[in-house]
């Protein structure tokens, strides 16, 4: 039998180019190998949208819309909302109890929620105890692996940890201990420079319109020494648009590095030649994407039969977690 995998996105705005190539590049290529489950995380969208939650419901059927413009099968894979599916909402009750206070309070990945957004004091609890959530969703499926960048492993081993405590209590091997497969996509930079976020207003969507890329790709990021087309230029010292053509057309960019070097091309001609670059990358996508978009009750099928290969799985999880508690 395969493993079982889960994974899931928060549905807080459009999909980028970095979660296209980074993410669902590999979840496509996971659905061949293990028994996938893909979960709209809107709940935790609500940890720090949950004054903006008008939204939610729109960007979770465009991120699904994303998904299967990306290649993800629903007969390969489960696609379901985290809300339509009560027992991930239990069984997070169930382990929260388990799980120490000192335990959210030191995990990297609320620390560094609450920095990014700079919420200081203003945390609510949802936020706070978004590790036993996100463990919970992990282990509601008994999942035997997740997929993560090398960045997050620390984050994975809250749930490893969470895991071990709830055998140990209650005497049981119910839930394996999740392992990580590594991503080893590098990292697509934003368009400034930084970390591509769609909150920061650095990122390229990926639906959108070649002519939008095209204009967003202007105001990427290159030496700022290079003032003038024949001046040399720097290409490995932070120009974001050389780096994505390293990406999409590695055999063309050492040429291209050169020419830039030399003073034979300029930031205006190379930033159109590599939104052109991701233009084309993003045809097939973009085609399969509008066939589903197309036909609206597509995304509400796949999620209704999602949640009920999901609620199976999950509602038997939930019976095993109360008879080896007790309730």
């Amino acid at each position: 039998m395969k493993k079982r995998i889960l994974s899931g996105m928060r549905p807080t705005g459009k999909l980028h180019l970095g979660h296209y190539l980074g993410v669902l590049a590999n979840y496509v290529k996971l659905q061949d190998e293990y028994d996938c489950y893909f979960m709209v995380a809107d709940m935790h969208a609500l940890t720090t949208k949950w004054n903006e939650s008008g939204s939610i419901r729109e960007y979770r059927r465009d991120m699904v819309l994303d998904w299967l413009g990306a290649g993800l099968d629903p007969q390969k894979s489960a696609m379901f909302c985290q809300s339509d599916v009560p027992e991930h909402a239990y069984l997070f009750t169930l382990l929260a109890m388990i799980t120490p206070v000192s335990w959210v309070e030191r995990n990297p990945t609320v620390k560094e929620m609450i920095r990014d957004m700079g919420l200081k004091d203003n945390v609510n609890l949802g936020l706070l105890s978004y590790p036993v959530l996100m463990a919970s969703d992990i282990m509601v499926y008994r999942a035997e692996a997740v997929p993560v960048g090398k960045d997050q492993v620390p984050h994975l081993e809250f749930a490893r940890e969470l895991v071990r405590t709830f055998n140990h209590t209650y005497h049981v091997d119910l839930f394996p201990e999740p392992q990580p497969i590594l991503n080893e996509f590098q990292r697509l930079p934003g368009l400034d420079g930084g970390r591509m976020s769609k909150s920061l207003g650095n990122d390229i969507v990926v639906s959108d319109a070649p002519e939008v890329t095209a204009k967003r790709m202007m105001t990427a990021y290159t030496d700022p020494l290079k003032v003038r087309k024949d001046d040399p230029g720097h290409p490995e010292a932070g120009c974001v648009v050389y780096q994505y053509h390293k990406l999409l057309q590695p055999d063309t960019a050492p040429e291209a590095k050169t020419e830039c070097e030399q003073g034979c091309l300029g930031c205006v001609v190379h930033k159109r030649s590599v939104a052109a670059m991701v233009s084309e990358r993003l045809v097939g996508f973009q085609e399969r994407r509008a066939a589903f978009a197309a036909d609206p009750q597509s995304v509400d099928l796949i999620l209704a039969e999602g949640r009920e290969k999901a609620s199976v799985v999950a509602a038997e999880t939930v019976r095993m977690v109360r008879e080896a508690i007790g309730i």
